[in-house]
């Protein structure tokens, strides 16, 4: 039930990302950006100087970056370790008890911190908007678009942005700033993810879009 060994692997390339069905293009004004799950205990499978980790983080912090410079909202999602069994509900089947109460677990890697007035929202299912506020936070900042990155991406991530779709909140999966079990996994995420409820973009695409 731990999280699996992850072999290196590299990033999908713009050529590799699959034609989405919605017509969507993110907007400096409209969107906010998610960091998912950019904790040490959800890293430690990873080389962390090898890919995909080191280019995705490298990657997420452009975005930052620029967001910053943007004034786009961030948030970040962040699990609790020591979970009850009440709270962590089904998870605890498919993964078992899941990080400890320890730095080495809970900390958000340095390289993407959050500073002050950044929002950091604390996980409590796959999809970032379950049993947090993420919805109308957006709203109350006038957001209706989401930039997701992080890890992994065909779990928590796509949960994310298909729960944002059903919100009517246009979202977005940044193909190479993320990271998953496998290339396999991730390339089937984007493809899932354009089929039904969101597009992918590279770092590159997506600093283009939000200048």
């Amino acid at each position: 039930m731990a999280l699996p060994t992850i072999e290196e692997y590299a990033l999908p390339s713009a050529a590799e990302l699959p034609t989405p069905r919605a017509p969507w293009t993110p907007s400096a004004s409209r969107c906010a950006l998610l960091v998912h799950d950019m904790q040490q205990y959800f890293l430690a499978p990873f080389a962390k100087d090898a890919s995909p980790l080191a280019p995705a983080i490298a990657n997420m912090a452009r975005i930052i970056s620029q967001c910053r410079a943007l004034q786009i909202p961030i948030f970040y999602t962040a699990q609790k370790g020591n979970q009850q069994r009440g709270g962590r509900g089904l998870q605890a089947d498919l993964w078992g008890p899941g990080m400890r109460a320890i730095a080495e677990h809970e900390a958000i890697i340095d390289e993407l911190a959050p500073k002050l007035g950044e929002q950091v929202l604390h996980k409590h299912r796959y999809s970032a908007f379950q049993r947090s506020n993420l919805a109308a936070l957006m709203r109350a900042k006038g957001r209706d678009q989401l930039l997701v990155t992080g890890v992994y991406t065909h779990i928590g991530c796509t949960a994310t942005v298909a729960e944002a779709f059903q919100l009517d909140i246009e979202p977005f999966i940044i193909a190479d700033a993320g990271a998953d079990f496998s290339r396999e996994d991730h390339l089937y995420a984007l493809r899932w993810i354009a089929r039904t409820c969101g597009v992918a973009l590279t770092t590159d695409q997506l600093l283009e879009a939000i200048v």
